[in-house]
């Protein structure tokens, strides 16, 4: 989690009172952070004659990206503590009616497809303030931004520049600028020679650097503003004389660039001339439909239940004193005119980590008191420990197929699509497999949907020891279900395979058998009737798989509780799946779901 240093005088005299350590560690708690560290109780350095004020290092919960400031701790804490409201953040006009505006270039889309915008004007800095503001940007870039990978601020003194904006991607030779606090000019490819050694800008430019164009923001007399992810321009620079700031953020990710602009924005216009008051730009980006006003401040709506927060915490609260509470922790609640159990909630825009009624329960809790909950036992809090069914029955079959002489592995749940689809001539319906959004790299892009990938993948990394190679996986694969709130879901598989000169079938059927009767469940014979009959227990039909050898695979079907299903397969493996996963000798593989044995 991350720690921010703040002013102890200049907290306490935002706050409006003195605390002792102790006093204030407790208000900390109270609201779920934590004092790490009061430094007027230790040694501090001089500084040009003068000792360092003394300082509150707090730990800041790693979802409150509201309070990585001086400004998001008062305000927060005086809000908790009742001595002010929550601020009503609102969009204004330019004096001239006219916003500024940010025209995105379709060449963007190759490095840094995102961007957003805003202007503080009229805005007063101290040289406090002016810190917090840098230091501010610093702490988004190193968490929420992932050190710039995924967002980069830009700010600006806008009385130096004049809109409309562009935001384009160029060959870096076509780049030419003075950076940030540098007098000579240099061009994209000059830049990078110039930082590659620079303790602080050194790390970023491996972001863009290999890249054949790099983004590039001008103002409309084509002065370079920024260079994203590396540096801005000293042209625009701000100072604490500074009066309208130009905020533009860029990004390879959509709701992160959101986020970042949102919080910045609400943090520091609470020094402007009007407070709480955000001048919007407009983002013109028809190429990729992304064309908007930004920031957008409206608090989101949502609803939570009033009997799922008292059973989660215990209590016995009405609407209107969850409200109140809500209102300490600087939500906009009011009961609900649909439902006596609901209350409607507003989320401000700086509270991007509310995803669920979870998330509201949890901040009731913290307004009414940890301390206060009320305290049971052992009605609620007394369990007697006990494994899951689900693994107690995975435990059961890893037993078995270990005892059978089988290793067990445990490769990862990610693969890439093409092991997950096209490597086992499988094809992808597109309603299958959870895909991740913005995989890092090619090797990690969808959550399994088959133990088989990982099982291959092992054989092929230790082919080299003698053989036969006998191995099995009991874990998680995932499936797509929008059904489901979460709009995915589990299933534990069990999958064995057999690599060796041979094929192997018979003993991976072996394996099936012994499973499947450690599973209690009996093999029906063609005598005893597969259709029609009321006998349970589990029998194989021949079965055309492109995964497999053509007339050498089985489905593995089960009858029971009078329902019959395929819950697995079987076979020897085609040869273009052995040629995709660089294996030359003969594999039979076997998958069961085990799920449906609980």
């Amino acid at each position: 989690m991350p720690t921010i240093g703040v002013d102890k005088a200049g907290l306490f005299g935002a706050l409006g009172q003195q605390y002792s350590t102790e006093e204030f560690d407790e208000l900390c708690f109270e609201f779920g952070i934590e004092l790490d560290e009061d430094t007027s109780n230790s040694e501090r350095p001089v500084v040009n004659g003068k000792q360092e004020p003394a300082q509150l290092k707090i730990e800041i919960p790693a979802n409150r990206y509201d309070m990585l400031c001086f400004e998001g701790i008062s305000l927060m804490l005086n809000i908790f503590r009742g001595k002010t409201e929550s601020p009503n953040y609102r969009l204004i006009a330019p004096p001239n009616g006219e916003l500024q505006s940010i025209t995105v270039h379709q060449e963007t889309s190759r490095i840094r497809p995102y961007v957003s915008g805003a202007v503080l004007r009229n805005i007063k800095f101290t040289q406090e303030r002016y810190e917090s503001f840098i230091a501010l940007q610093d702490k988004l870039h190193q968490n929420l931004a992932r050190q710039r990978t995924l967002v980069a601020i830009g700010t600006h003194d806008l009385d130096s520049i004049k809109g409309p904006f562009t935001y384009e991607s160029l060959p870096p030779d076509q780049i030419k600028f003075k950076p940030l606090n540098q007098s000579k000019e240099f061009n994209g490819v000059e830049l990078m020679k110039f930082y590659e050694n620079d303790r602080n800008l050194g790390k970023y430019l491996p972001i863009i650097r290999d890249s054949p164009v790099y983004p590039v923001i001008y103002d409309s007399q084509r002065i370079v503003c920024s260079l994203p992810p590396v540096i801005n321009g000293n042209h625009s620079k701000i100072t604490t004389k500074t009066r309208n700031i130009f905020i533009e953020t860029t990004a390879t990710d959509k709701t992160k660039v959101e986020i970042v602009i949102n919080i910045l924005v609400a943090m520091f216009s609470q020094y402007t001339e009007e407070p709480f008051t955000v001048e919007p730009v407009k983002i013109i980006s028809s190429h990729n439909h992304e064309s908007r006003q930004t920031p957008d401040l409206t608090p989101r709506s949502t609803q939570a239940e009033i009997s799922y927060i008292n059973d989660c915490c215990g209590l016995s609260l009405s609407a209107s004193e969850i409200c109140d509470l809500l209102k300490r922790m600087s939500y906009h609640a009011s009961p609900s005119r649909s439902s006596p159990d609901l209350i409607d909630v507003h989320i401000p825009p700086t509270r991007a980590d509310v995803l669920h009624q979870a998330d509201i329960m949890e901040d009731v809790a913290i307004a009414y008191g940890f301390n206060n909950l009320p305290r049971s036992f052992p009605s609620k809090s007394g369990t007697v420990a006990q494994p899951l069914m689900v693994n107690k029955l995975g435990d059961i079959v890893r037993i078995e197929a270990a005892m059978a002489g089988w290793s067990e592995v445990m490769p990862l749940i990610l693969c890439s699509h093409d092991e997950n689809f096209a490597w086992l001539n499988r094809k992808d319906n597109g309603n299958t497999a959870v895909k991740l959004a913005n995989p890092k790299t090619a090797e990690y892009q969808v959550v399994r949907t088959s133990l088989l990938p990982g099982l291959l993948k092992t054989i092929r990394e230790n082919k080299h020891h003698s053989v036969p190679i006998k191995v099995f996986e009991v874990s998680d694969v995932a499936f797509k279900d929008e059904s489901l709130e979460r709009r995915s879901r589990n299933e534990r598989h069990f999958a064995a395979a057999w690599y060796s000169k041979t094929s192997g079938f018979e003993v991976v059927h072996g394996l099936l058998d012994r499973i499947m009767l450690m599973l209690k469940s009996a093999f029906i014979t063609a005598e005893e009737g597969l259709e029609g009959s009321d006998v349970e227990g589990y029998w194989i039909e021949e079965t055309d798989d492109p995964t497999f050898f053509p007339g050498h695979a089985a489905d593995v079907f089960l009858r029971m509780n009078g329902k019959t299903q395929v819950i697995g397969v079987f076979g020897i493996l085609n040869p273009d799946v052995l040629e995709n996963f660089e294996l030359r000798y003969p594999v039979s593989t076997l998958e069961l779901n085990l799920e449906v044995f609980l």
